[in-house]
């Protein structure tokens, strides 16, 4: 595989000329159609440009690959069933707790049967959330409420025995502070309950700097005990360009290495899964605290849309990110930061240099057909039967 960067001018019949392959295996591997214009600065991906990109010939490590998903409908369907070979894990999102240690269940039935029929293997994720977003106050009751707990708990195990999921997967974010402890032996529960049946037991964690961060979101995720307890953790290394803020990189490189950084005194390698982004933010200019928030969606619609108004597409280096500007039809300027080929290589190097036991894309069903090759290029994915 190579990665190859359009530069002014450039067509899809003078590139499938150039690396000697047809057209339609270019389009094939980026999600194209062969009447697409390209955009300048546009990244795309040759399959086996290289002749010496054989599978055959480069020892390539195993890692675990998970994958939440959101849309359990057709399209989340028709994405299981496309890229069920690429993942060892499916977590389909999520069951959630209610404040009497009930929960909300999934219509999980025809993904779960998909993803074991690609041999994937699935993971009941559980959250925090009300229909408003994570709720600090669910997760305060079922950490506080002995009785509660032990319903909640009985619970979990109810849906890991009867849907057949693999393990479970915990994602309670925006805990306060004041319960971190209490989470911390909450944690300790589940391992001596699950483990004993067979359930492996896996945690979302916030992309903390440091054990002393400070703010909701971190301070109560304790790196140390997560890593001590638990069979893995998934580090949630995205979103410093979130939707309410100002416009940036959503995964900087930067600042996830310096979350690895960290993670790594406290957690074994081997037990860390790296969160990875698999999409694109839209930021209307001026950003205004307090505006609409930024739009969302796919890196295959953020690189139509540089095509659309001719916008060439940058590649910020201490980011390792791409993004543009255009001007709408309104007249109103907007920034578009993104994932692309590029992006990716430069995350999955990470996983190789750190030596990590994987990685774990947010979210599913994306259009980014990219990421696969990618994918396939630098890891084997470990099926666990």
């Amino acid at each position: 595989m190579y990665i190859h960067v359009v530069q002014n001018g450039e067509t899809l019949v003078a590139l499938a000329n150039h690396y000697k392959m047809t057209i339609l295996q270019i389009v094939a591997a980026n999600g194209l159609s062969v009447s697409d214009t390209l955009a300048i600065g546009q990244a795309l991906v040759i399959p086996q440009a290289n002749p010496l990109a054989n599978h055959h010939l480069i020892s390539r490590p195993s890692k675990e690959v998970n994958a939440y998903l959101i849309n359990l409908g057709s399209a989340g369907q028709s994405m299981t069933e496309l890229v069920g070979n690429d993942l060892t894990y499916l977590s389909p999102f999520s069951y959630k707790v209610n404040r009497d240690g009930s929960l909300k269940g999934l219509n999980d039935f025809q993904v779960l049967n998909i993803a074991r029929s690609k041999k994937v293997s699935p993971l009941m994720s559980i959250a925090n959330i009300d229909d408003k977003g994570f709720n600090s106050e669910i997760a305060h009751v079922i950490l506080t409420n002995a009785s509660v707990q032990e319903i909640f708990v009985n619970n979990l195990l109810s849906v890991l025995t009867t849907k057949g999921y693999r393990g479970l997967n915990i994602d309670f974010e925006y805990v306060p502070s004041e319960d971190g402890e209490r989470y911390n032996h909450f944690l300790l529960r589940l391992v001596k309950r699950l483990h004993p049946q067979g359930y492996s037991v896996s945690s979302a964690l916030a992309p903390k700097l440091s054990s002393t961060q400070k703010g909701l979101l971190y301070k109560a995720h304790d790196y140390s005990i997560h890593g001590q307890l638990l069979d893995f953790v998934i580090l949630m290394t995205y979103e410093w360009g979130w939707a309410g803020g100002p416009p940036m990189a959503i995964a900087p490189l930067n600042m996830v290495r310096r979350v690895l950084d960290y993670a790594i005194t406290v957690i074994p390698k081997h037990k860390i899964m790296l969160g990875i982004a698999l999409y694109a933010r839209d930021w209307t200019l001026p950003f205004v605290e307090g505006a609409p928030f930024a739009r969302t969606f796919s890196p295959q619609y953020a690189i139509q849309l540089a095509a659309r108004y001719n916008a060439p597409i940058q590649y910020d280096l201490l980011s390792q990110s791409s993004f543009f500007r255009y001007t709408d039809e309104l007249g109103r300027r907007h920034e578009v930061w993104f994932e692309d080929a590029r992006s990716i290589q430069a995350k999955f190097t990470l996983v190789k240099d750190y030596n990590l036991r994987g990685i774990s894309y947010w979210v599913l069903p994306t259009a980014f057909p990219q990421v696969w090759f990618v994918q396939e290029d630098n890891f084997n994915v470990i099926k666990l039967g």
